[in-house]
């Protein structure tokens, strides 16, 4: 505790579906050293978590067709839109659209509400764009969305596989797990075309042809049977499927030349992973988004089991395949039925008498009849007037779904479209005819579920901001308003999770793996109180969950599990002339999704300010680039405006781009603009790795940094801009096609005439600083050399100088801090070091990664800007 007016309360970390526990105050956060997931660790999203609260960009109150409302007016409104479009067109017109990030008593909630009492089947959740083709792949081997090992098993794996996996940069904590757990003949191998941070950790890294894992997976399959390194009496014993699996294999990985020649890969490479994987009986292979995102992801999923369960290597402590879930509650949703092809329970549509038992159990005539429709289906069925009322919490789809103008056409023209939200101003709220304040972390009590199936509870330490509520407690009063009080009259989130465990148990008889009923009586202290554990908690006898199928059953009907005939299906779109590159988008370390709550750290929005593409250095040669320039990625679909990045790493021909900006921090920043709306057949999830785009020179005239103090109103226009908010101002990067009459527009950039001034006409360079009792109010730079600017970390730094010294306003008209305390590009955010301050302790002496935290802490905290200090090292080195 850190004193009555501020206790210290043990949460959980709302980014990434770790699920790190949390030490939280409202003005500080820490790992929570008990807590099992994370030990004490913390990524720097995690350490800034405390920053990102406040009221400032919070949706503050209901409102509905623009207008500020009551709670009952706004539920009043959203009871009556549901009822008539049931009275209409039937309760397949209602949709409802969830996410990740809500709690698991939230989904439950929702999900209830939806498929028992509208009776609508269309409810999914943007879970659907990251792990719905490993829900399906488990499905399809295990018979069930079964995760069957433990973080654990990342430690114990002597061959440690990651497949499509940037986990320094996605699930920073558990990289460190893996860092920390290194050891003398202990493997890493990484699979991905890109070079990331994650391949600092590889023995071997497999920079393969984009959509050739099937075909690397079934080859390893073959090279197994073929050596000797398959386990016959397992297979035997305990699965199906391998004959017709290893012959579809066969097809196609009839030998090493051939996957190595298919996969654009060295023949020994794939030699050296195969013999690894062979001889090494500990081996975990955990994937992610790299082979999840893409139109044949369930079965990159079921080829990379198949090899797991040919050689029994499943849900053995150091041997499993492993998927790394993407949200805190991804997990948790698909708990209760969060995806449109499930039930509540971890039950199916088409699981013989599912739908009755549910009904049953929640008292109502009937469930939805079948499965709803998918992500991209439905909001296609939006687009042509099928849906007229769509209810949205907690997610942007007008962000985070491809082919984006299409999804905001659609909700445009959607009758009615609901958001519940914690922030004021998305690109989706923009859409919405009722608008519903949402609690946000830290105001809000449930449970989360993570990627090794460990419950844990987020805790409430912070009073409602405004008239926010619980997601569950909004839903509630909307099926009250609907004439459903029996079924929605909870007193508080431990009933709900009380009735969500009940209903793991209902009718179960061992049936079913996921079953916490055994959870289901628990007191509102135990409640309160409870513990992070992992799943299934039964009432019978305390068991070790921490793995399953330890004793080769599965949960098919069978209880064998099933190797799953698969063969490559390259991406749905091939290139073209007109788009020639491929377009790979993903996350960067210190954002998260579209950056609602991290752009509220300013900290976070330092290591990488604004939108980039990164290419390799021969395809900007091509296109007469520079590194540094702005450039513009062009698709059938839209257009990327993004900073060069050099990668010489980068496979030629294709280029990365991250998926956080949208229209509310840049002006031409959405990654999914440059992605289509193909989707794997069997799960439903988009091709986020399979852009197509053409590259070509942004022309700017000029290049600036324009910084105001903060609330100021927005006066100006630029071509290109990217916004951050610091913590005295707001600033952007800027910049222009034409040249400007600079003289003319400082007053409306600046909010006020400037007092400090310099122009140099023949140049383009321009600086000019406002100043209010000797305080700086307001900054504009303009060069048209990006690279002759000054850091935005300095230039934010001069707004807490109470007056002006001589030498600071010397620095602004220079544009350059005079007294060299610039510490340029922010490379370290856990501790905020730049590679201004790192290249100047190399110069001293600093010649190692460790000496370099010694004298700077720079990389003795999450670890994850340890390859750009590499970097910066070796390019002393080079210099040399």
């Amino acid at each position: 505790m850190t004193g009555d007016n501020n206790p210290t309360v043990l949460t959980t970390c709302p980014y990434c579906g770790v699920g790190c526990g949390v030490a939280a105050t409202a003005c500080d956060t820490r790992g929570d050293q008990a807590h099992p997931a994370n030990l004490g660790r913390l990524c720097v999203k995690g350490i800034a978590l405390h920053e990102t609260l406040g009221a400032e960009g919070r949706l503050l109150a209901p409102f509905v067709n623009g207008q500020e409302a009551s709670w009952p007016q706004a539920v009043t409104a959203v009871a009556r839109a549901i009822r008539e479009s049931m009275a209409r067109h039937g309760p397949g017109s209602v949709a409802f659209y969830l996410s990740g990030q809500l709690l698991t008593e939230d989904y439950y909630v929702a999900n209830k509400l939806a498929k028992g009492f509208i009776r609508t089947p269309h409810v999914d959740t943007n879970s659907r764009l990251c792990m719905s083709s490993a829900v399906a792949a488990h499905k399809r081997a295990f018979g069930g969305d079964l995760v069957p090992g433990c973080y654990e098993d990342l430690e114990l794996a002597n061959l440690l596989v990651l497949a499509g996996s940037n986990a320094a940069w996605a699930h920073p904590v558990l990289y460190q797990r893996m860092q920390a757990s290194a050891r003398p003949g202990r493997r890493v191998v990484v699979i991905d075309p890109r070079k990331t941070a994650t391949s600092d950790l590889a023995d071997l890294h497999l920079a393969l042809r984009p959509g050739t894992d099937t075909l690397l997976f079934n080859g390893l399959l073959c090279w197994l049977v073929d050596n000797d390194a398959v386990d016959l009496d397992y297979l035997a014993d305990h699965c199906q499927g391998f004959d017709q699996a290893l012959a579809a294999a066969r097809a196609e990985a009839a030998d090493l030349a051939s996957v190595a020649r298919g996969c654009d890969l060295p023949v020994d490479d794939v030699a050296t992973f195969y013999q690894w994987f062979a001889q090494e009986p500990r081996a975990v292979t955990a994937f992610s988004q790299g082979i999840n995102q893409s139109s044949a992801g369930t079965d990159k999923g079921n080829a990379i089991i198949n090899c797991h369960l040919a050689t029994g290597r499943v849900g053995k402590p150091g041997a499993s395949p492993f998927s790394l879930t993407g949200q805190p509650n991804a997990m948790g949703g698909r708990e209760v039925g969060g995806l449109a092809n499930t039930l509540a329970a971890h039950m199916d549509y088409d699981s013989p008498g599912a739908r009755e038992r549910v009904a049953r159990f929640w008292g109502t005539d009937a469930v939805a009849s079948g499965p709803g429709m998918k992500a991209v289906d439905l909001f296609d069925a939006v687009g042509r007037g099928e849906i007229k009322v769509l209810w949205i919490m907690a997610t942007n789809p007008a962000v985070s779904l491809p082919e984006t103008g299409r999804i905001r056409e659609a909700l445009a023209r959607c009758p009615t479209v609901i958001v519940s939200d914690c922030i004021r101003h998305t690109d989706t709220a923009r859409y919405a005819d009722i608008l519903l304040p949402a609690a946000g972390w830290g105001e809000k009590d449930g449970t989360v579920t993570n990627s090794e199936r460990c419950i844990s509870r987020q805790r409430r330490f912070l009073p409602l901001a405004g008239e926010a509520r619980p997601d569950w407690w909004i839903i509630s009063q909307v099926a009250r308003a609907l004439g459903h009080d029996a079924g929605f009259d909870y007193p508080g989130p431990a009933d709900i999770f009380r009735e969500h465990a009940r209903l793991s148990g209902f009718e179960n008889a061992g049936e079913r793996f996921f079953d916490i009923s055994g959870l289901a009586e628990l007191s509102e202290e135990q409640y309160d109180a409870f513990e992070p554990r992992q799943w299934p908690i039964t009432r019978a006898l305390a068991m070790d969950s921490r793995r399953l199928f330890t004793d080769g059953r599965f949960a098919t009907a069978d209880g064998r599990g099933r190797l799953v005939p698969v063969v490559s299906r390259l991406p749905a779109r091939a290139l073209s002339g007109d788009f020639p590159l491929i377009v790979n988008t993903g996350r960067i370390r210190d954002q998260w999704h579209t950056m609602t709550r991290t752009a509220r750290s300013s900290r976070l929005l330092a290591h990488r300010p604004e939108p980039f593409i990164e290419a390799h250095p021969e395809d900007i040669r091509a296109r007469s680039l520079m590194p540094g320039a702005l450039a513009t990625l062009t698709s059938a679909h839209g257009r990327f405006v993004g900073r060069v990045r050099a990668a010489p790493d980068q496979r030629p021909g294709e280029v990365f781009v991250p998926i956080h900006w949208n229209d509310e921090f840049t002006g031409q920043g959405l990654a999914t603009a440059l992605t289509d709306s193909l989707v794997d057949p069997v799960s439903g999830q988009p091709e986020a790795k399979q852009g197509h785009a053409a590259l070509t020179h942004w022309p700017a005239a000029w290049h600036g940094r324009l910084l105001v103090r903060r609330d100021r109103p927005k006066r100006w226009t630029a071509d290109y801009w990217a916004r951050q908010t610091l913590a005295d101002c707001d600033s952007w990067i800027v910049a222009g096609r034409s040249p400007a009459d600079w003289r003319t527009a400082v007053t409306d950039w600046l909010g006020g005439q400037p007092q400090l001034v310099m122009e140099d006409v023949r140049a383009g360079r321009f600086r000019a600083a406002r100043l209010r009792n000797g305080q700086l109010e307001a900054v504009l730079m303009v060069d048209p050399d990006p690279d002759a600017l000054p850091s935005m970390d300095w230039l934010a730094s001069c707004f807490s100088h109470p007056e002006l010294d001589d030498n600071t306003r010397r620095g602004l008209l220079a544009a350059k801090a005079v007294d060299g305390d610039d510490a340029g590009n922010l490379i370290c955010s856990c501790f905020q070091v730049g590679d201004r301050q790192i290249q100047k302790a190399i110069g001293r002496g600093a010649d190692s990664v460790a000496a370099l935290g010694r004298e700077l802490q720079c990389g003795t905290n999450c670890g994850s800007c340890v390859p750009e200090i590499r970097n910066l090292l070796l390019a002393a080195t080079e210099a040399v």
